[in-house]
């Protein structure tokens, strides 16, 4: 389930959605005053905006590869999930040019109000702060730090004029990224979207979201001219920090690192070691409903069983998922020399387990029936969930095997059918039955009914005598 999360209180994606129509109604009976209240109010129904959540999900999911030759290797994995549309865009560069070979560059975009911002933001942000001019081959981390904010900032400002060109003006996007030297990592993170550095088995490093709650984030919008109520910027936007969502940044006499949503990006720099295992980069849709230590935890699991990046990745977002999330779900994960390797060791368990997942689907399924229900898998995932299942993936828990507990579910399901006879074999044994009952005739016809029997062409029946 999608949350803003304020300290241990959560706010659930639908409720915010709740609220904010609610809210949204009062202000217009208000506004609309006793008399004319009942037409405002119904105006207000026709122009009401369309759910941003589909009926079912969309679960295609894009995914790519690749490897630098100094040793790095990534995946991505992207899904539309619940969200009416796709708003995440990405940038992968594993080498970059003109002497940065061994430099590499990636970078999330969750778009909001649209993915036009996420879209211009992902294909021109790196020229942007590669043009500054401060990043070069001696590595020199205040430059670089200067180059990223100015980067961001370069980028906005063309982007106001493309905004009001092509009318993208409430549209904006985050920005999680991450410029790899030979020697630093340089994480911008702008917005919630996050970054996290896993090494030696332990999270070692990941950005702060930039919430309209947090103090600093509320001092600046309210100084701005905003207020934030419902976790939000004037009760609408959920983020404090953006590309575009120019209709927050007219306030006069105020540069835009200080207008009520700042395109600044925070800029840390972490030194390489050689424990550097993986790094993760990914939108909101994930990090709503799992930790970083969950995330760290379940990632080094799979590395351990499985060689495909690609299927790592997509395993996380089925993961996020299965929690509940209702966003659109983006995930970048870039792995070292020091990252975890395949076991055999670990495929046995993962085997084991997924062993035990069968059988214990196919006891609940049984146990059901014998009490005269028909499982569904809903009763089955209820009943299971109840169960102490040893072995879990650490972080990932019985939603991370949910695909193999699916599959259990409905080759157990087919295996309790009853066989329904084919349709025209019920007729001739029919048949048979009746010829030797008045004629005494039944040899012929059973051969034949058994020759029938073996042509696959003909399908079972719904019904037989």
């Amino acid at each position: 389930m999608r949350t803003t999360r304020k300290g241990s209180v959560e706010m659930p994606a639908f409720v915010r959605q709740l609220v904010k129509e609610t809210e949204k109604r009062v202000s217009s009976f208000f506004k609309g005053g006793g008399r004319g209240g009942a037409e405002h109010m119904q105006g207000e129904e026709e122009e009401m905006i369309p759910s941003p959540y589909l009926d079912r999900p969309v679960l295609d999911k894009l995914t790519e590869e690749g490897c630098s030759r100094w040793g790095l290797t990534y995946a991505l994995g992207s899904m539309q999930g619940w969200r009416a549309n796709m708003e995440d865009y990405h940038n992968c560069v594993p080498q970059l040019g003109a002497g940065l070979a061994d430099w590499s560059f990636f970078a999330v975009f969750d778009g909001h109000a649209g993915n036009q911002v996420a879209q211009y933001a992902s294909q021109h942000l790196l020229d942007q702060v590669l043009a500054t001019g401060g990043i070069g081959p001696e590595d020199h981390p205040d430059r670089v730090r200067g180059s990223f904010t100015d980067g961001f900032l370069h980028t906005d400002k063309h982007l106001l004029t493309a905004a009001r060109r092509e009318g993208w003006e409430r549209g904006g996007t985050t920005v999680t990224s991450t410029l790899i030297s030979p020697r630093y990592f340089y994480f911008a993170n702008c917005g919630d979207s996050r970054a996290m550095l896993c090494r030696a088995g332990q999270v070692c490093f990941s950005t702060e979201d930039h919430k309209p709650y947090s103090p600093l984030e509320r001092e600046r919008i309210e100084s701005a001219g905003g207020s934030v109520s419902l976790q939000r910027i004037n009760g609408s936007l959920a983020v404090s920090r953006a590309l575009g969502d120019f209709s927050y940044k007219g306030a006069e006499n105020r540069p835009p690192t200080q207008q009520m949503v700042s395109p600044e990006p925070e800029v840390c720099v972490v030194e390489r070691s050689p424990g550097d295992e993986f790094l993760v980069l990914a939108c909101d849709g994930v990090w709503d409903t799992v930790s970083n230590e969950e995330l760290c935890a379940f990632i080094r699991s799979r590395l351990r069983v499985c060689t495909d990046l690609r299927d790592v990745c997509s395993q996380v977002i089925d993961l996020c998922l299965y929690k509940g999330s209702l966003d659109n779900i983006s995930i970048i994960l870039v792995c070292f020399p020091g990252s975890p390797q395949l076991s055999a060791e670990a495929l046995h368990q993962e085997a084991a387990l997924e062993d035990l997942l069968e059988s214990k689907v196919a006891e609940i399924y049984e146990e059901l029936s014998s009490q005269g229900e028909d499982p569904d898998l809903l009763s089955v995932l209820t009943v299971l969930a109840n169960t102490d299942v040893p072995g879990l993936p650490p972080g990932g828990g019985l939603q991370s095997k949910r695909n193999c507990i699916i599959s259990a579910y409905y080759e157990k399901k087919e295996a309790h059918k009853p066989t329904t006879p084919n349709v025209s074999v019920c007729i001739y044994i029919k048949l048979s039955q009746l010829l030797y009952q008045y004629y005494g005739i039944s040899e012929r016809v059973s051969i034949y009914a058994q020759s029938l029997n073996s042509r696959p062409h003909f399908s079972p029946g719904a019904w037989c005598f």
